[in-house]
């Protein structure tokens, strides 16, 4: 099993097409017309797609063939429910559902133990976020996953956490030849799960403060002001702001 395999599942990689954005645009509309070769023609352009996001999984020691299967699998279901009328590129929808796909066989196919009720939960959160997905056009947030399954965000979080491996959010998945799609482009500003676990610590950090506590923060540290501006603008010292500042920080390192 190397990266630099030719051939995978039979195919030979190195010849595997790459469509434009609007070849991609014009067989989706002619596969939702019922052209079953349009359909043939948009996997099999989207092929090298399915082969970036399998290379990340490399280094667990799977069979390159089966990922490459999977991966398949994703895509033949990005491309029965992209939704054309949205302005998102085929790509960018079709990686997270070809990485949702690979996490659903290595969970299942995990030989590390997990509760069963954790995994029922996880996979029941999967199945959610994949809906919410082809509805939104986008990957839900923990809220929305939360509100949809009625359970509390914290548990959602611990069961996704328990079943799936970290990744950096600088990790490329997939290029084409134009912009390179990484991590952190799939989780943007959308507040996806990668970090939910910090983020709802950090919220309820924060909602300990007073008002004064949390507006000094807000200026110091969203809107980039000096403490002698702070000073200026709520009408205090800067000696103060320090202090006040310096006290908030610590609350908020005792909550987390």
């Amino acid at each position: 099993m190397q990266l630099n395999k030719v051939e995978i599942c039979g195919v030979n990689t190195s010849k595997l097409k790459v469509l434009t954005e609007a070849e991609k645009m014009d067989l989706l509309q002619k596969t939702r017309q019922g052209d079953l070769k349009a359909r043939e023609d948009l996997i099999n352009g989207n092929l090298r797609l399915v082969l970036s996001v399998i290379q990340r999984f490399t280094n667990r020691g799977e069979n390159l063939d089966d990922l490459f299967q999977v991966g398949c699998i994703g895509l033949i279901k990005a491309i029965d429910n992209f939704n054309l009328s949205q302005n998102v590129r085929f790509s960018t929808y079709a990686v997270p559902m070809i990485i949702g796909e690979i996490r659903r066989y290595l969970r299942d196919n995990n030989p590390v133990r997990v509760s069963r009720s954790m995994r029922d939960i996880a996979y029941k959160a999967m199945q959610c976020k994949e809906k919410l997905t082809n509805e939104k056009q986008r990957e839900p947030t923990i809220e929305e996953l939360a509100k949809a399954m009625d359970i509390p965000k914290e548990e959602i979080v611990l069961a996704l956490e328990s079943v799936v491996e970290p990744v950096s959010l600088y990790e490329p998945v997939y290029s084409d030849g134009g912009d390179t799609i990484y991590v952190m482009d799939q989780i943007g500003d959308n507040n996806k799960d990668d970090d939910w676990l910090d983020e709802i610590a950090l919220k309820e950090a924060i909602s300990h403060l007073t008002d004064r506590e949390k507006r000094i923060l807000s200026l110091r540290f969203f809107e980039g002001h000096t403490q002698m501006e702070v000073a200026a603008e709520i009408g205090i010292s800067q000696a103060q702001v320090s202090r006040l500042e310096k006290g908030a920080l610590s609350k908020i390192k005792k909550q987390i």
